[in-house]
């Protein structure tokens, strides 16, 4: 797995993480991710990320590729990323699950 740090050693990849943090709602998340990606990558890793929550919940292979449609080598991979990365899929959807426990439910 290519796992190299310098990636982030760049000023542009700092002020890119640095931009990501200063986003504080839903609305200017989805307006600043539309313009520096396409329709496609926003559908592409908005599936990663549900497979990522299936492997976790131990959601067999077959059934992830079913639901997302992604291949199987593309959920190979993020399986990797869980058991041997950064753990930043771990920790974003560990947010998440606390984020919508605490979210109040819809009203009628």
């Amino acid at each position: 797995m290519n796992n190299d740090p310098s990636i982030w050693e760049s000023a542009e990849a700092e002020e890119l993480t640095t931009a990501l943090l200063a986003i504080n709602t839903p609305e200017l998340m989805k307006a600043f991710l539309r313009d520096i990606m396409t329709e496609k990558e926003i559908t592409e890793f908005s599936k990663r990320l549900q497979a990522a929550k299936m492997l976790i919940d131990s959601v067999k292979y077959t059934d992830v590729a079913q639901v997302t449609g992604l291949s199987s080598r593309t959920i190979a991979r993020i399986s990797v990323w869980i058991k041997e990365g950064n753990s930043g899929y771990r920790q974003v959807i560990t947010n998440l699950k606390a984020h919508h426990s605490h979210t109040p439910p819809a009203r009628d």
